[in-house]
């Protein structure tokens, strides 16, 4: 079963994190399913920003992206080359190593 290892993040994670996924599951439901609270303003309907991950290790492991979704990812803080949407990116059989960037563009969260 792979693993997800997610860096150390300030507010979400300050440990970092490894946690045991089923292939087929996306990376935020993964995450949310083990604490971590990554953010999903649009309830994971790939219509912002606010999950967006970068994969650090294991990138083309994950299912190909959609055209909305690089549209949206356009948009995201801090975007690099093997950025994702976390609650599209479907974990394949490899473990993954996940950076959490600091910020999102969501204007109006609840946690802030």
């Amino acid at each position: 079963m792979p693993q997800i290892i997610f860096l150390p993040h300030e507010e979400i994670c300050p440990e970092g994190a490894v946690i045991e996924v089923e292939p087929g599951v996306t990376i935020c439901d993964a995450a949310l399913r083990n604490d971590i609270e990554i953010e999903h303003a649009c309830e994971k309907s790939c219509a912002c920003t606010t999950c967006h991950v970068i994969v650090r290790e294991g990138y083309d492991s994950l299912n190909e992206a959609t055209e909305d979704e690089d549209d949206l990812l356009d948009k995201a803080w801090g975007l690099e080359p093997e950025s994702r949407l976390s609650c599209q990116a479907v974990v394949g059989d490899e473990d993954l190593v996940i950076e959490i960037p600091k910020y999102t563009i969501n204007m109006v969260s609840e946690n802030h």
